[in-house]
């Protein structure tokens, strides 16, 4: 027995032994007494054992197969109820015979190994070094796995509040172009994004959207100054210009491994489509255009038109609500518009949505 090399983890390991013999008990106590074993639990009463599994959780059960009831076979079952799928808690057991019966049913039942009666000591603690060995491999496997999942999701998060500030900087980029303040870009996401729940979008589409539909004049990016931010009507000629501001917002979004980006390509593209088919870069009509650009669509108008730009003043409320209503089975989806005013309806003014949710 002194030749044996236990580890000081494996004499520091919780150890319950449960057998109705006395003596067996006894001797196994000593043999890990003066192993150095210094946390050893044993009963002769086979009924306290779950509950005693309870109180200390072991590191290692070492159970008698034949006790008054309940036996081992019915202890390992009742173990298996409360000792958790990935714990790994091993299971030696005591038994004076080792048929192959017994042993297939006592592995069926959660056995690790055993022990036969009578027992050698150096097989005894052989065998209880070598489970708990395996015991605290499988603890320290799972620390390093928890470990590693929460540096994952830490390195995941700040990868995802990097792709959002992305989102916000390239939309900002876009809009500072002709709005100084960056506002017009925050209050379509927001007020897109209570329509979408009007609409019942899906919590995700709804976030999706929050965070897509201020994409949705990033093209602008490609159109020059002279145009973009000329104070009188437009030519024919520049007009065309500025409309490839659709297309170049797609290219700039499109095809990307991200969802989210190529959900608010969708939205650069289709957001000045008409729901009667009037509409650019490609004529699309109904249904036809996704639903996040038929949201941004009457968003886009009713804020643009609500605020001063430089080609023309703002526009009163109430004009700006008259023409999105004249506009409803024609430039706008009809049950985007009904969510829009019931938004309007709802509260004094629908931007005081966005300017709460800022």
């Amino acid at each position: 027995m002194d030749l044996i090399a236990i580890p000081r983890q494996a004499r520091q390991g919780r150890i319950l032994i449960a057998d109705d013999d006395q003596a067996i008990v006894g001797l196994l106590e000593r043999i890990l007494a003066r192993a150095g074993f210094v946390d050893v639990t044993v009963t002769t009463d086979s009924g306290s054992v779950v509950e005693l599994y309870s109180e200390i959780t072991p590191d290692l059960v070492v159970l008698d197969l034949v006790m008054p009831s309940p036996d081992g076979f019915e202890l390992m079952a009742k173990l298996a109820e409360i000792i958790p799928d990935d714990s790994l808690v091993p299971i030696l057991v005591l038994t004076g015979n080792l048929s192959t019966e017994t042993k297939r049913r006592a592995l069926d039942e959660g056995a690790s190994d055993f022990l036969t009666k009578p027992f050698d000591v150096t097989e005894v603690l052989l065998r209880i070094r070598n489970l708990l060995a395996t015991r605290f491999l499988h603890l320290e496997t799972m620390a390093h796995n928890r470990i590693l999942d929460a540096t994952v999701k830490q390195r995941t998060q700040k990868l995802e509040e990097a792709r959002l500030d992305v989102l916000a900087r390239l939309a900002r980029a876009a809009e500072y172009r002709d709005d100084d303040t960056g506002e017009h870009t925050r209050r379509v996401g927001t007020l897109s994004a209570v329509l979408g729940g009007r609409l019942d979008l899906s919590a995700e589409d709804v976030e999706t959207l929050l965070l897509t539909a201020p994409l949705h004049d990033v093209g602008k990016i490609g159109i020059p100054d002279s145009i973009l931010l000329k104070p009188g009507k437009l030519t024919p000629g520049e007009r065309a210009i500025m409309e490839t501001h659709t297309t170049i917002g797609t290219s700039l979004l499109s095809d990307s491994p991200w969802r989210v980006l190529r959900y608010a390509a969708e939205i650069a593209l289709g957001h000045h489509e008409w729901w009667d088919g009037g509409g650019y870069p490609n004529g699309l009509a109904g249904t036809d255009i996704p639903l996040a650009a038929r949201i941004v669509a009457v968003v886009d108008v009713f804020d643009a038109l609500s605020h001063d730009r430089p080609y023309r003043e703002a526009w009163e409320r109430d004009r700006v609500l008259a023409m999105i209503r004249d506009g409803r089975g024609a430039h706008f989806d009809p049950d985007v518009v009904d969510a829009f005013l019931a938004v309007g309806e709802s509260t004094e003014d629908p931007l005081s949505i966005a300017g709460a949710s800022a």
